[in-house]
């Protein structure tokens, strides 16, 4: 996955409408208390968390003294927090504007958090901005682009919660009790993909008062969560403060995903490359809202989500388990190194597929069988697609 699936316009404003990196050109001249904190200055600091800020932000355990984009910037080699994910050109013009603008140069940065744990099967990151007003903003970030965060967004369809969503809570609860001497006037949480299941999932299951200091929490096309999952939380104590968006293809958003309470917004991207937040439309300071989604789309999402909650957890243990197995044949830890020297490694996968074992594969057989017969049972219920007027 690159930029490239992007149009052009999605980066330097067509059509009349920006993305974000056009809003923080616009917008970033005005301060908070010009403009108040908005949905779109939500999704910036979401995207921004996604670069290392290892050698520059301070760790929640340092108890140090936060920082600014600006004074990051200012070291010689401050683009090394590029690394490692992707967008890397869109990603460097965003953090330079938003270090170089009123609104988001001087902002504050702390508590910045970056686990990867391959036997616990977890990959969590967090950071925390300190807005001018005394809010905070804690931000999760999405998946990354290591083989081991990938097998964990597909490990949501199993019924307990994930090593990464107990961290959520633990940073939550860590992140209110140390900001501003243990007190705050109010905490916004948000994420981006995975980012922002957590960013539910931490709200749901914190203290009854850290959650009531909770303003607001953006969910940027994140999973939602097993009904199991929300019934052992407190979903509906923060469900009125939830707010979701999905681009109008979206696939990662729509994952058990059973509320139609969210918003559905415009995109440059294609299919699944909407997922992609530079590809999102922004037009006055707002996301740009599109119509309802779809009737095939719709039919696909509930086919997908019926599918996954009918699998026993042992199911759904062997399919995620071997697919991870073999695609961790390609011997790669993340998926640059894979688009790198993807012959070699295509070649190690399907080398892989052929060794697994007759039992697990006619178990996977089944498993998708079952899921092409829900979707084929809900396009006769729903109508067929091409039938759409």
């Amino acid at each position: 996955m690159t930029g490239n699936y992007i149009k052009k316009e999605s980066v330097k404003g067509g059509r009349g409408m920006d993305n974000i990196i056009g809003y923080v050109k616009k917008w970033g001249k005005y301060t908070f208390s010009e403009k108040p904190f908005n949905e779109v200055d939500s999704l910036v600091l979401c995207q921004l968390v996604y670069l290392n800020y290892e050698k520059y932000v301070p760790a929640l355990s340092e108890k140090n003294t936060s920082v600014s984009m600006l004074s990051i910037c200012e070291d010689p080699g401050w683009e090394q927090i590029l690394e490692d994910y992707w967008y890397k050109e869109h990603n460097r013009e965003l953090f330079l504007l938003a270090a170089g603008s009123p609104r988001f140069g001087h902002m504050k940065m702390n508590y910045y958090v970056n686990v990867i744990d391959e036997d616990r099967q977890a990959q969590f990151s967090a950071m925390t901005y300190f807005l001018s007003d005394g809010r905070i903003y804690i931000a999760y970030r999405g998946t990354d682009a290591t083989i081991v965060g990938w097998k964990e967004d597909l490990n949501l369809a199993f019924s307990k919660p994930l090593r990464s969503q107990y961290l959520a809570v633990e940073y939550m609860e860590q992140v209110a009790g140390e900001a501003a001497g243990g007190f705050c006037p109010g905490i916004y949480a948000g994420g981006h993909s995975k980012g922002g299941n957590l960013a539910v999932y931490g709200a749901m299951s914190c203290s009854d008062e850290i959650r009531a200091k909770l303003i607001r929490i953006f969910n940027h096309d994140g999973p939602g969560f097993r009904p199991e999952i929300k019934a052992q939380g407190n979903f509906q104590a923060i469900a009125e403060r939830i707010i979701k968006f999905i681009p109008r293809s979206s696939l990662v958003g729509m994952i058990l995903e059973e509320e139609s309470d969210y918003e559905v917004i415009e995109s440059w991207g294609i299919g699944l490359f909407q997922h992609n937040t530079y590809s999102w439309k922004v037009e006055d300071g707002a996301l740009v809202r599109a119509k309802n989604r779809t009737n095939a789309k719709v039919i696909r999402d509930a086919a997908l989500n019926e599918w996954i909650l009918s699998l026993t957890e042992e199911q759904t243990h062997a399919f995620v388990d071997t697919l991870y197995e073999v695609v961790s044949a390609s011997e790669v830890s993340n998926v640059f190194e894979f688009e790198a020297n993807w012959k070699k490694c295509l070649q190690n996968v399907l080398l892989a597929a052929k060794e697994v074992d007759e039992e697990t594969k006619k178990g996977i057989q089944k498993t998708i069988h079952l899921f092409f017969q829900i979707l084929l049972e809900n396009l006769k219920m729903g109508g067929w697609p091409w039938q759409e007027q």
